[in-house]
Formats: C-alpha cells, structure tokens, sequence
C-alpha cells in the first residue's frame, strides 16, 4: 500500500479532529542522509579539532547518519514531521547561505531542500507537512538577528498562502477548505508572528538501550493526557555524550542506521501497547522507510476511530 497520501485516504470522521490527536509519522534529524564527510566536525565537541583526519570525519558520518533516503522519497513513504537542524558555516563567501546538520554539515543548502519540499506540496494539497527548524548552529551574535530574518522571509516568501496560521485549531477538513498545507515550527523566541509556529516539545529517552527509551518515553507521554498543541515522541535512540561513546563507534562493521533498524520492531510494538493509554501525536524515527514505521502511525488513526 502507498502512504504518499495518507492524509486524504482518512476516515471523514478524523477530519474535523485538530491535528495534534491525530498520529503522525515524523523523521528524527530529517536530512542527515546529505551530510558531507568532508566538512569540518561540528559535534561532539571534543573531536572539533580533528576535523582534518578524515578517518575521524569517515566516523561521525557513519554515526550521525540516522537517514537513508532523500526528504522526496521520506514525503513519498508518508513522512509529515521533518526535524531540520539550521547551520551556517563560518567561512562561507555567502553570507545568508544555510545547511542542515548533525555532527557533520551536510552538502544541500536550505534554501534548495525548502524549495524542493514546496514543490511536493504544491503537487498533494491534501498533505499537511509540519517543518521544524531548529538548533541553529554558526548562528553567532553578531549575525544572528539577520541570519533569522533572512531564513523567515524565506520560508514566508517561498511558502506564502501555504503556510496555517498560528492562531488556528488546524484540522485536516479547515487546512483544506483554506487551500493550506505547511506548518513551520521554530525554535527561536524573538521571532514572534503569525505565520511561524512556536517550538514543538521533542520527547527523547537519550539512551541507546531500549528499555531506558521506553520506560523514559512512557513518563514523558503521561505529561500529555490532555494535548492542546503539537508533541513528538521520539523513538531514536541517542548515543553518549561522554567517553562512552567509543563502545559503539568503534564497531567498523557496524553503525547506527543498523543499530536502529534492530531495535525499531521492539518500539514499534510498544507504540501500539502505549497508543491505548496516553495520547501520541507526531511520532518520530530514524530510517523512516524500514520495518513498516509509517503503517505503524498511520494506522494508529484507526484504531482511534473504532475508540469512538
């Protein structure tokens, strides 16, 4: 079955319910299938300045790396949550020029993934896609205040009547009606206006044992018995921030989409089993396209309506 437009094919009664009780599938560092293993190391930090042994850069791509195909075949598979990590590389002759990132930068720039992400839009009306933008790296005090409102008039310019207002309860029947289908989350206070939305809650377990995400992720999702705004239960897991780390990066037969891909059936199961007692909304994973991770969501929305 295709999930290319699976927003559409729902039931009529989940029409008119908002659009953070319904669930939805959402891919966690959505563009770190681009990342360039010949840029220079953003994190960790304590490997920053190594970043010229390219053994060590070979490393952070293959750990950091947490997505397989482009953000087109994750909208084609029914991905409708995307995490973009914002960069600006410091020596850039560009001075507006933005990249995603996640350990490494990656090679496309913003501007042409949001470009690209418009087109698939314009072309399944019937989709709404939440973008949030985030951990804005490079975005240094003297260049912050303009690096913001050039990504802003950006994302307004090339969305435009696409974009949901924030004072909206959205739901799929009133983005319709509207002829709007895109939600720009960001994680910036200053900027305060009606066409951007304000930071959607991650959940994480930041652990990279299973049980540890689990019993952390079904703490967290008891804070949301009553939701009135969009959340996501991230079920990726987070490798140390501390010496820790090595145990798993120096598996050189392994890395971490494998890691992920053994252990996503076991969330996917406690997703099911958790969805009859707390709310859940926007789901996230890494290797979005494996082990039936969109059907999983997407069918959540069912069982939803045989509750009623």
């Amino acid at each position: 079955m295709s999930y290319s437009d699976w927003m559409s094919q729902l039931p009529a009664k989940l029409h008119t319910t908002p659009l953070y009780k319904l669930a939805i599938p959402g891919s966690h560092d959505s563009m770190s299938y681009d990342l360039d293993v010949n840029s220079r190391i953003i994190e960790p930090n304590g490997l920053k300045r190594f970043s010229r042994i390219y053994c060590l850069r070979k490393i952070v791509h293959t750990w950091a790396s947490t997505q397989e195909v482009s953000i087109t075949e994750q909208l084609n598979a029914g991905v409708r949550y995307f995490d973009l990590r914002i960069a600006r590389k410091p020596k850039d002759t560009d001075p507006t020029r933005l990249y995603f990132h996640h350990g490494l930068y990656t090679q496309t720039d913003v501007e042409t993934v949001l470009r690209e992400i418009n087109v698939w839009a314009e072309s399944h009306p019937k989709e709404i896609l939440i973008l949030s933008l985030s951990h804005f790296e490079g975005f240094d005090q003297t260049i912050s205040a303009q690096l913001h409102s050039h990504l802003i008039r950006l994302i307004i310019d090339l969305f435009g009547a696409k974009l949901i207002l924030n004072t909206d309860t959205p739901t799929l029947k009133t983005c319709w009606n509207q002829g709007k289908n895109i939600i720009v989350s960001y994680d910036y206070l200053a900027f305060n206006q009606p066409l951007i939305w304000r930071k959607i809650k991650y959940y994480y377990g930041n652990s990279m044992d299973h049980a540890k995400i689990i019993a952390k992720l079904s703490q967290d999702l008891e804070k949301e018995k009553s939701p009135h705004y969009f959340f996501v239960c991230g079920l990726n897991p987070t490798l140390p921030h501390n010496s820790s780390i090595l145990k798993y990066v120096l598996r050189f037969c392994d890395n971490f989409t494998n890691v992920v891909r053994r252990g996503l059936p076991k969330m996917l199961r406690w997703v099911q089993q958790q969805y009859d007692k707390t709310p859940m909304n926007i789901i996230a994973s890494d290797v979005v396209t494996r082990n039936d991770f969109v059907a999983t969501v997407v069918k959540l929305n069912l069982k939803s309506v045989k509750r009623r």
